[in-house]
């Protein structure tokens, strides 16, 4: 459970505190369980959470209400207030600026200095034998799905382009609401999901996941929140630094490094598919450029 805004209230925490000893063994793994899942608790109903602890909706919602709050409901909206508003990406903007003096070079040192911080994590061991894991299950992917949203729905049309070329089929799934529906339908068993995630666990992640679990498909997460509900879920996870610290501008850019590192490591195991897929893509260009000559 991280710390939060100085001054805010924690209501929830201090019932917990005042309330939960003197509750039955059955209430207090249901409060428990609330306390460290803070985050994942706002996107579960009260049979998920009834599921993780062992117990029943009905024990879930005694629980709650021991604490002094009505029901479900009541309690996520104590805490999303406790959470606070998310930082909009302009006030990340304002907040990066504000704290770069007006010369480019601190600006040029501060994406070079992320880049850097980013590329010593992705060295480390651990992660080399990520990505191997990774290249393992895409080298023999029936089609290989890319998950992302916002900027990274950018990065994931790109790396979708970039798997074609090697030969390996891919599709995107990069929008919201009923859109990413009609792109979900496309998944099928065979297939590996790529996603790109972070910390908050928002309803199309959790629906992508959901939906891979149930078709078998098996998920690389590149992350920097390795102790995600996403990471939870997911086979393989990939530690990506993005910065965003202090509520600073993220660099989307150190997450195409570990795409393109993937990329071109599930070329180099399957070395003829990948010529013979860029071989037909050049005759199709040659033809392109011919006809479009006439």
């Amino acid at each position: 459970m991280n710390a939060r805004g100085k001054g805010r209230v924690d209501l929830f925490g201090d019932r917990f505190r005042a309330r939960a000893h003197q509750l039955s063994p059955r209430l207090q793994a249901v409060v428990n369980y609330i306390n460290d899942n803070r985050e994942v608790v706002l996107e579960r109903t009260a049979m998920q959470i009834a599921a993780a602890t062992g117990t029943s909706d009905a024990t879930v919602v005694r629980a709650i209400q021991a604490l002094g709050f009505a029901g479900l409901r009541e309690l996520k909206q104590t805490m999303e207030r406790w959470f606070g508003p998310t930082v909009t990406s302009s006030e990340k903007m304002l907040s990066t600026v504000s704290a770069l003096s007006s010369d480019v070079s601190s600006s040029i040192d501060f994406v070079l200095e992320g880049h850097q911080r980013a590329c010593d994590i992705l060295a480390r061991p651990q992660n080399r034998a990520a990505v191997a894991q990774a290249v393992a299950l895409l080298a023999d992917a029936r089609q290989v799905a890319i998950f992302g949203i916002g900027a990274s729905g950018i990065l994931a049309e790109y790396t979708a382009r970039l798997f074609s070329r090697i030969g390996l089929p891919s599709c995107v799934l990069n929008r919201t609401g009923f859109s990413l529906a009609e792109q979900l339908i496309n998944l099928q068993r065979g297939d590996v999901l790529v996603m790109m995630g972070q910390k908050s666990p928002h309803r199309e992640g959790l629906t992508t996941l959901r939906e891979a679990k149930r078709l078998g498909i098996p998920t690389i997460l590149l992350t920097q929140a390795p102790d995600s509900r996403f990471s939870q879920l997911s086979q393989v996870v990939v530690e990506v630094p993005r910065g965003g610290d202090n509520g600073r501008v993220p660099l989307h850019g150190t997450v195409l490094i570990c795409l393109e590192m993937i990329v071109l490591s599930v070329a180099s195991t399957r070395p003829q598919q990948t010529m013979k897929s860029m071989k037909r893509i050049n005759e199709l260009h040659r033809a392109i450029g011919k006809s479009g000559g006439r």
